[in-house]
């Protein structure tokens, strides 16, 4: 197992090199600078003062100059200053949102996981019947609903209308004051909105995987003898075809984490979070190179460490990868 996860960590290092490679390149190429957004700012500054700020933030150089020095820089942990106003170090920034990004990630990871998969099992088992219809309904409902509309939608239904939850932010005010349960039950339902939109189209997609590879399991010759046996139903479903029918799902569930750092820009800029997203968005319509490349260098690690973890619940699952 040892030699295994080295291996898988020994790939990780080029992978990441070239994630960086391509970001750096493409928002080079992208129209617009720094320079451009604050000469936009202030009509009256000089072509004089624009190359003196290019010179400050160093783009005058090469892009391949520029890129050796920002990974000199990234080998020490450093991302530079953010090129807004108030100049502050990026991972400061970083920082104080990556938990709440995280935390959101990782909750829609847990409802996808608890949801679709025993969706997908009791729909393969009871293929035909008028629950598997109902489930199968479900889900190209979740396939067809846009995130943002179902987001918005919500908003109005249980914020507005019914005044349920909170629909931005992730503090309601006062909430200094209240105790530890208190702030607890306001986190949770700040969270909840932003959380079950996160997890919705992913669950409807993740449900139809293990569906498809429970019905296959559930044909093979091994099942069949398990049943032959005399085991009991919920055995065979539970115990022996269920583990081998994750092994697909538990690849796709590892590649739906960049989708779901993705999606963080949106639902962290709809419900006004205070994200990783939302301070990615807001870089980019800054052209603040340094901060849109150090939130794009944590999501490709969160990104890795995601298919990682998803290499090695594989190789739990399925010994025979450890041995090959």
């Amino acid at each position: 197992m040892l030699k295994y996860l080295l291996k898988r960590l020994a790939i990780l290092i080029p992978t990441f090199i070239g994630i960086t490679i391509v970001c750096f390149a493409v928002i080079h190429l992208a129209p617009g600078e720094p320079t451009g957004i604050q000469a936009e700012l202030n009509p009256k500054i000089t072509p004089e003062a624009i190359e003196q700020l290019k010179r400050h933030y160093g783009l005058d150089k090469p892009l391949t100059v520029q890129y050796l020095v920002w990974m000199k820089n990234l080998a020490r942990l450093d991302f530079g200053n953010s090129i807004s106003s108030d100049s502050r170090p990026v991972w400061d920034k970083i920082k104080e949102r990556l938990p709440i990004t995280i935390s959101i990630n990782v909750a829609s990871m847990v409802i996808i996981f608890l949801i679709a998969i025993p969706l997908g099992v009791i729909s393969a088992v009871n293929r035909g019947s008028p629950l598997d219809r109902s489930i199968t309904v479900f889900v190209f409902i979740g396939f067809s609903i846009p995130g943002f509309w179902l987001a918005l939608i919500c908003m109005d239904l249980f914020g507005v209308r019914l005044g349920w939850l909170p629909i931005s932010g992730i503090h309601s005010s006062g909430y200094e004051h209240l105790g530890f349960l208190g702030r607890q039950w306001d986190l949770a339902k700040h969270m909840a909105l932003p959380v079950i939109i996160s997890a919705f189209g992913s669950l409807a997609g993740m449900s139809r995987y293990m569906r498809s590879s429970m019905l296959e399991i559930i044909r093979q010759d091994y099942i069949l003898t398990a049943r032959a046996k005399g085991l009991p139903e919920r055995t065979v479903i539970y115990k022996h075809a269920m583990r081998n029918a994750l092994l697909p799902v538990i690849t796709i569930l590892g590649l739906s984490v960049p989708g779901l750092i993705g999606g963080s820009v949106i639902f962290e800029s709809i419900f006004s979070i205070p994200g990783l997203g939302k301070l990615f968005y807001d870089g980019i319509m800054m052209r603040d190179y340094n901060l849109i490349m150090g939130s794009l260098t944590i999501g490709a690690v969160l990104t890795l460490l995601g298919n990682l973890i998803a290499d090695i619940a594989y190789s739990v699952a399925d010994p025979r990868i450890r041995a090959s």
